[in-house]
């Protein structure tokens, strides 16, 4: 693992070699921000390929980058050190078995597959719910169903004085042009309320 970064005011621990747990869009981002950073990349993904929910292209470009996929693979343990820091993560590998209700096959454990790939850095990328800290940590803020953050279309305000919110943690997973929207639209109220 390099050390902190120290030109940073808040330092930054560059992994060297990182496991990315998911297969999305952000997933791919991530690994090929990873690897931009100097790592050596794996994605780890408990189906197969051609399951993958990131779009074709993300999938090619992270390949064509040097990011190796481990497909049909899913970590059970993250292994630390005697200080705390990452040091490996244990995984099985995976068969597809047969389809659940929606047609999908399911991931089923290889019995015996087990090993530890060595990491030194875990990032994980799974799902599309938002952040729970923001809410649990914000007294009078409202979510919804969802665990959404509850905001006005077009200001972005809460029901929260003076907190506004916009992008995935108000709508879900959603686009990034969407998000952006919701951004100029709060912070054009935020200049209101401020004046």
């Amino acid at each position: 693992m390099k050390a902190f970064k120290e030109d940073y005011d808040t330092p930054i621990r560059v992994g060297q070699k990182v496991a990315v747990v998911g297969g999305g869009n952000v997933a791919m981002d991530a690994a090929r921000t990873a690897l931009r950073l100097g790592a050596e990349v794996n994605i780890v993904y408990r189906r197969s390929e051609a399951e993958l929910p990131a779009r074709v292209e993300e999938v090619h470009h992270a390949k064509e980058e040097g990011v190796i996929l481990d497909i049909l693979t899913n970590p059970t343990e993250i292994i630390g050190d005697e200080n705390g820091w990452v040091k490996g993560m244990k995984c099985v590998r995976m068969e597809l078995g047969e389809p659940d209700a929606s047609g999908r096959r399911k991931p089923v454990v290889v019995e015996g597959s087990e090993f530890i790939l060595d990491v030194d850095t875990v990032i994980m990328s799974l799902g599309t719910s938002p952040n729970p800290l923001i809410s649990s940590t914000t007294k009078g803020l409202e979510i919804n169903k969802h665990k959404c953050i509850v905001a006005e279309d077009e200001t972005g305000l809460t029901s929260r004085a003076g907190v506004y919110a916009g992008g995935d943690a108000v709508t879900g997973a959603a686009t990034a042009i969407l998000a952006m929207g919701a951004g100029k639209k709060a912070a054009n109220a935020i200049d209101e309320f401020l004046k």
